[in-house]
């Protein structure tokens, strides 16, 4: 029976070309709408180089102090990191560094617009960067304040030229003068923690005031052992905060913070770091209610195109159920048309998602991200195309199961 579907199918839909052009399109504008948008969403929360152990990274990358005269929400310092995140019983490497600001630096007279990031040892532990030359900084030398520092191979060829090595060249950021230990592909800006051009021991900030503070420009990544360690290094760090020393205490006195998944961190960031909801599930049902109402209208645009078929073929309709039709083979048979109808329309969106992602990628909009549309999207976009053919085909397929045989051979008048 479901060949006799697929058949029948495949001829109503060869035989009304408009009305399928004009489903396909819509279909196939939506669908890859929302493929490209979940690609860029993949692309930085999905485990990928160098974030490709993340599945068992946690980090801190935001705190509030809060008192009864108001407070502050800011990345940590590294005084904060210091006291509270290190040595966690269950942390298998933690891993310290600040943001990645843009800089101006002159080299050969040229100014070139760039990425530092200061970093320990401990991160080259975490990250699992592919070096094209050399290899990263030890701890040892960030304890030593070593002037050493690892490029990306697009920072290789605006500082020394294409396809020029390297290694044991020297360059000047910031007023200091690092030397070139190691060289690694460019890393997109959407990747949080892996995003750099330059990076350099920490130590070798000017000053140490930073070591005290509470607030300021750090983050740190606490690897597990393996996930299921999350729950024992989040209660180990509440338990830690709770001994949190206030300038001011006062019972409103709080800190607030957590041990955060890249995605968690995100929704720590939107919908706001004093929110005592689950923030997670808070932003997955607003991603997932933008979804729904941007597929809305091409839902109900197909459902009035999938009636006016319905309806053309009313007479069809009466004489099958003349001849002993039931109602629900013939509410299969119309969802399957559809069904098929927006499946194709979803390997036409995945050819144009995938068209559209490499213009963005090649145009560079978003500095050195590569955005592609993997199995697992093209997995998700297939089931809601089917999702939206079941859905926009079911309303029509009842309506017309409901339709007299008479009045359906009449052309379908009531």
């Amino acid at each position: 029976m479901l060949r006799n579907y697929l058949k029948v199918a495949f001829k109503v839909l060869r035989r009304r070309k408009f009305f399928t052009f004009i489903s396909l399109f819509g279909i196939t504008l939506t669908l890859a709408v929302l493929m490209v948008a979940t690609a860029m969403l993949d692309n930085s929360f999905a485990a990928m180089q160098p974030e490709s152990r993340f599945d068992r990274v946690l980090g801190v990358y935001v705190i509030g102090i809060y008192g009864p005269t108001g407070g502050t929400t800011s990345p940590p310092g590294y005084g904060f990191l210091e006291k509270y995140v290190r040595g966690l019983a269950d942390a298998e490497a933690t891993s310290f560094f600040t943001g990645a600001p843009p800089m101006v630096m002159y080299h050969d007279r040229q100014k070139i617009e760039t990425h530092l990031r200061r970093t320990d040892g401990a991160y080259w532990q975490i990250l699992d960067f592919k070096f094209l030359e050399g290899g990263p900084f030890t701890e040892a030398d960030n304890q030593n304040a070593n002037h050493v520092a690892v490029i990306t191979d697009d920072m290789r060829e605006r500082l020394y030229g294409r396809n020029v090595p390297a290694l044991g060249k020297t360059f000047v950021i910031d007023g200091q003068r690092f030397r070139v230990v190691g060289v690694v592909p460019a890393v997109p800006i959407t990747r949080r923690v892996g995003f750099s051009e330059i990076w350099a021991p920490l130590r070798t900030a000017k000053g140490s005031e930073y070591q005290k503070s509470m607030i300021g420009n750090f983050n740190a990544v606490v690897m597990a052992r393996s996930k299921a360690d999350f729950p024992a290094l989040r209660r180990e760090f509440a338990q830690r905060l709770t001994k949190f020393e206030f300038d001011d205490p006062s019972p409103e006195s709080r800190v607030v913070a957590g041990l955060d998944t890249l995605f968690e961190a995100a929704a720590r960031n939107i919908i706001g770091n004093q929110v005592d909801t689950d923030r997670p599930m808070m932003l997955r049902i607003v991603l997932l209610a933008v979804a729904l109402l941007f597929i809305t209208l091409p839902t109900v645009n197909l459902v009035s195109i999938n009636l006016s078929r319905i309806m053309e073929r009313a007479s069809e309709i009466g004489v099958r159920k003349a001849f002993g039709a039931s109602s629900r083979s013939l509410v299969g048979q119309f969802v399957m048309e559809n069904v098929v109808l927006t499946v194709i329309g979803g390997a036409i969106a995945f050819a144009v998602a995938t068209w559209v992602l490499s213009i963005i990628s090649n145009a560079q909009f978003i500095p050195y991200a590569i955005f592609e549309v993997n199995a697992r999207i093209f997995g998700y976009g297939m089931l809601l195309a089917a999702f939206f053919g079941i859905v926009s085909g079911v309303y029509p397929a009842w309506r017309m199961s409901r339709m007299h045989p008479v009045n359906a051979l009449k052309g379908g008048a009531q």
